[in-house]
């Protein structure tokens, strides 16, 4: 007598707007872009300066990484990520 495996429950897929990455780097560059223009304007806050800015850095190399990936997906590249 074989013991059979039991079954996996279906798991619904997340809906696309929510595995969207484009909305949360867009609200994120804009944040960092408000509290870049902020400090520039407050000089109390000068030390938040390169904060700021790394920020703006960090969301621009995250979108070009981003935009990268989705260009190899389309293309069919073997290593680019799927649902992009």
């Amino acid at each position: 007598m074989t013991e059979s495996a039991p079954e996996t429950p279906q798991v619904p897929e997340i809906p696309p707007r929510l595995t969207d990455p484009r909305p949360v780097l867009a609200v994120g560059t804009v944040l960092w872009a408000v509290a870049t223009v902020a400090v520039w304007l407050v000089a109390d806050w000068r030390d938040a300066r390169p904060v700021c800015l790394m920020g703006l850095a960090v969301g621009a190399v995250g979108y070009t990484l981003f935009l990268v990936q989705r260009r190899g997906a389309r293309r069919g590249d073997k290593g680019a990520q799927t649902g992009l």
